[in-house]
This record gives C-alpha cells, sequence and structure tokens, in this order.
C-alpha cells in the first residue's frame, strides 16, 4: 500500500498546450517528458457500494500492460488529495485478484461477486519528474474524457505528485505555474467526474457543515481542521459563482470567508505570523468584495423586484422596469469584476495552502483547547452583551455593529460546540441565530434605504417611483425591531455553554 499526493489543476485545452510548451519544466526536470495513452475502466456493483464507501477500482491499460487499482480513503484539501493506493499487474483486462489477500478487508468478496464496469476515463498524459526546491514532483498533463454509456465529460488538467520531500512544495509549484497560466484548483478526481456522470449530478451551492472534533484533540490539531473545512466550504462554491447565475454561491462563498476569517483569528490568537496577519488582510478586502455584490443580490431580490407585481398596469410601470434595469446593470458589473479577479482568488488559496503546510504549525501549542476556547468565546460574549444592554439607544450603524459582534460569536461558538453537551450548545447557538438573523434584516434595510437615497440622487427621473420603494421597505421596521427585542431576551436566558 502506498499513499498518494497530488495537487490537481483543471485548466482550458489551450492553457495546457501553452504550458506544455514553457520552459519552466525543462530547466528542472529530472527525467524527459513521456506520452502515453492511458485507457481506464472502473468497476463498482449495482448498487455503487464502492463509491458509497469512498473506494475506486480501476483496470488501467498503459502500452500492453494491465494494471488493477483499489483507490479508497484520504482526504481532499485546497486541491491537494491524499489518498491509500493498492496496485498491481495482471495479465489480461479481466479482474484478477489473485494472491490478494491484504485486498481483502477493503474489498470484500461479497462486493467482488457483483463487480461490472461502470465508466472509463480515456485520455493521453504527458508526465516528467521534476526537482522542485529539494522535492521530487512527477508533471502530469492529461486530455481527454470521462466516458458513460449515456454521457462524457473533458478531462484537461495537469497533476503534479509528490514522490518525495514536502507537501508544501506542490503549492510552491502550483503558485508557478499560476503565473504562466490561470487554472482552477480541482477538488473533484477523474473518478468521482464519472460517478457524477452516472448520477446525473448537477451542482448547487453548498453549505457549511462542522467538521467532527475530538475532546482529546490538541488546539493545533483543532485550527487546522476548522481552517480546513472553511477551505473546502469556499471552494464548493467557488466555480458556481464564476460560472453561475444562482446568487446563493456568491452568498455561501461569502459566509465560507467570513467563517475563515474568524478561525484565522483565532489562530492569530494562538501565535502571531506574519503571512497569517497577510493573509486575514487579503480575505478581508475580498470579503468586502463579495459584501458589495451581496448587497445588490439582496437590495435586488427583497426591495425592487417585488414591487413589479403591485404596480402592474400602472403608468409607473415603464419607470420601474428602467430602474430594474439599471440596478441589473450595476449588479452585472460589480460579478464581471469580480469573475476576473478568478486568478488572484486561486492565488490565494494557493498561499493559504502552502501556508497551513509550512513551518507555522510545528511548533506545538501549549494550551489546552476547551481553556482556549473559553477565553476565546468568553471576550466576545461580553463584547455582545455590553453593545445590547443599550439596545433600545442603538441607530441603525450601531445595530450593524452589533450585527458583526453576533455573528463572530455564532461563528466561534459552532466551531467549539461539538467538544461541548449538545443539549445546551444546540439551544444557545439556536437563539444566537435568531438574534443574527434578525439584525441581517435591520441591516438589509439599512443598505437598501442608502441605496434608494444613491439611485434617487443619480437618476431624479425614477424618483418618485423610488420614494414609493423606500417607504415600502421602511413599512417593515417596527415589526422587525420588535423581533429582535424578543430574540435578545430568549438569547439572555442562554447560559454560556463552554462555563458548564
Amino acid at each position: 500500500m502506498a499513499i498518494e499526493t497530488e495537487l490537481k489543476l483543471r485548466l482550458t485545452p489551450e492553457h495546457l498546450a501553452l504550458l506544455r510548451r514553457h520552459a519552466l519544466f525543462k530547466t528542472h526536470q529530472i527525467t524527459a517528458p513521456v506520452t502515453h495513452r492511458l485507457h481506464n475502466i472502473y468497476y463498482d456493483t449495482p448498487e455503487l457500494e464502492l463509491h458509497q464507501h469512498k473506494m475506486a477500482l480501476r483496470l488501467r491499460r498503459v502500452g500492453g500492460q494491465w494494471l488493477q487499482t483499489l483507490k479508497g480513503g484520504g482526504q481532499v484539501m485546497a486541491g491537494l488529495h491524499q489518498r491509500m493506493e493498492w496496485e498491481v499487474p495482471v495479465p489480461s483486462d479481466r479482474l484478477d485478484f489473485t494472491g490478494l489477500e491484504e485486498w481483502d478487508a477493503h474489498l470484500p468478496q461479497a462486493l467482488r461477486n457483483d463487480l461490472h464496469p461502470v465508466f472509463i476515463t480515456d485520455f493521453y498524459r504527458a508526465s516528467r519528474e521534476l526537482n522542485w526546491r529539494g522535492a521530487i514532483i512527477e508533471v502530469c498533463m492529461d486530455h481527454g474524457e470521462v466516458k458513460t454509456e449515456q454521457h462524457s465529460t473533458p478531462i484537461c488538467e495537469v497533476e503534479l505528485e509528490l514522490k518525495s520531500g514536502e507537501p508544501q512544495q506542490l503549492f510552491s509549484l502550483a503558485q508557478t505555474i499560476l503565473e504562466i497560466v490561470p487554472f482552477e484548483l480541482e477538488t473533484v478526481s477523474k473518478a468521482e467526474q464519472g460517478f457524477r456522470l452516472l448520477s446525473d449530478f448537477v451542482a448547487h451551492p453548498v453549505k457549511s457543515t462542522l467538521p467532527k472534533l475530538e475532546k482529546s484533540d490538541s488546539l493545533t490539531d483543532v485550527l487546522q481542521t476548522l481552517i480546513w473545512s472553511c477551505v473546502l466550504h469556499l471552494q464548493s462554491n467557488l466555480s458556481g459563482m464564476m460560472g453561475g447565475t444562482d446568487s446563493e454561491y456568491l452568498h455561501q462563498l461569502r459566509v465560507a470567508i467570513r467563517r475563515l476569517r474568524v478561525v484565522l483569528r483565532m489562530a492569530e490568537k494562538m501565535r502571531a505570523d506574519d503571512e497569517l496577519a497577510s493573509l486575514r488582510l487579503t480575505l478581508n478586502e475580498l470579503g468586502v468584495s463579495l459584501g458589495r455584490i451581496r448587497e445588490w443580490d439582496v437590495f435586488i431580490a427583497k426591495n425592487i423586484a417585488p414591487v413589479q407585481t403591485i404596480i402592474e398596469g400602472n403608468p409607473d410601470l415603464q419607470r420601474f422596469k428602467a430602474l430594474l434595469a439599471s440596478c441589473e446593470l450595476q449588479r452585472a458589473d460589480c460579478y464581471a469584476v469580480l469573475r476576473g479577479q478568478s486568478r488572484d482568488i486561486q492565488r490565494l488559496l494557493l498561499r493559504l495552502a502552502h501556508w497551513m503546510k509550512g513551518p507555522y504549525w510545528q511548533a506545538a501549542s501549549v494550551t489546552g483547547i476547551f481553556d482556549f476556547a473559553c477565553r476565546r468565546l468568553q471576550p466576545l460574549a461580553r463584547s455582545y452583551q455590553k453593545t445590547v444592554s443599550n439596545l433600545h439607544m442603538l441607530d441603525m450603524a450601531q445595530l450593524h455593529a452589533l450585527r458583526i459582534q453576533a455573528k463572530k460569536l455564532r461563528y466561534s461558538a459552532e466551531f467549539f460546540a461539538g467538544l461541548y453537551s449538545g443539549k445546551l450548545t444546540k439551544s444557545y447557538l439556536a437563539a444566537l441565530s435568531e438574534v443574527q438573523e434578525q439584525l441581517g434584516n435591520l441591516n438589509d434595510i439599512r443598505v437598501a434605504v442608502q441605496r434608494l437615497n444613491e439611485l434617487a440622487d443619480r437618476l431624479p427621473e425614477h424618483r418618485e417611483i423610488i420614494a414609493f420603494i423606500k417607504v415600502r421597505t421602511e413599512a417593515d421596521l417596527p415589526g422587525l425591531f420588535k423581533a429582535l427585542h424578543q430574540g435578545v431576551k430568549n438569547f439572555a436566558r442562554q447560559p454560556a455553554f463552554w462555563e458548564k
């Protein structure tokens, strides 16, 4: 058995062709490039039981040789794939388990009787080995397709497989490649692409999930686990935001960045670091850009678009449509600017992953996880309580500041929730989420009123319809204030679960 460690980069055929000709690889190569056609047949049961257990079984033809490979387990972190791999030569294009007793624990006999081909991957691979800063890395450039009986999808990617050395150097090499051609870090294996074709998979926005933490975990282990979970949440929504039209992708991307900033702030409390500070600053700048676009999404969906059904048939309908078109155009311009920053976002992910595999994490923390959680949550709770004690005196800008405090407290509490009693924790988080939601609704109105005032100044011909929308928007304020006060009272009754 071996542990396969590789970084996958997805790019266009044009950029792959450009990369193949670049002098970077010839400068660092220790073996000349070799091109093979790789024909792979993947097997599973009719119920796809191997896939359900995160296993993949294939036969690969390389020239006149057949190789039988079983892969399983492992994880994906910012495009870095680490999996267990068992590979043996076999005499023909048929599965052969003769003498493979060590496979029994991973591929029981009962499953083997039901195995049949489910899809193939067929691609050309140009590979060579590089010596990159002391690490031996195999660079594979793959171009072909994944095929089922009914569907197919193209393959166009670069795999950087670590043969010896530190995984950090995979990200270092990828950073250099990114300066040559744009790409996206690929979190989906070729096998997973095949299974997605089989199931008619449709991409959708992905919400965050909390990783499982163990009470015996060290502080370093916990923070690393939380950071990688935030990165996965970010990457799971990045492609959809860049190429899709569903605004929920951007919302989830923004949530991922906010959560990532919170946990990086925790790491900074554990131990300061220049690169960490720089990463937090870059993430903050990206979060601000996403926030502006999200404001347009919410403003159009909640404050502008619903008015059309109210004034249908009204003489102001055409002016309203012109106003709506103007807002949508400004939103589209903001999205275009963001999508133009795709390369910068990939660069940020590579920097973050490079730092995560670097020396910062090699120095063990002497602080216990429960002590750290208490020291992190207690000040956030006090800060929130100090502000909310004067709730009746807060203006809309101050309520926005309270909303940010509630978010920081909620995300931090969620991160540590799995280490504490379930009942108290769930009740605490549910009550805090209600407060945050009501503060969010009020903030949406604050932003909407600001935007409507700006539009009235810039588009005087639409002032009448803008005034109508503004009155309608502000009409929700009394009910929202009432709901907020009730939510604050409910949350005030919740004990701090980390003190129990």
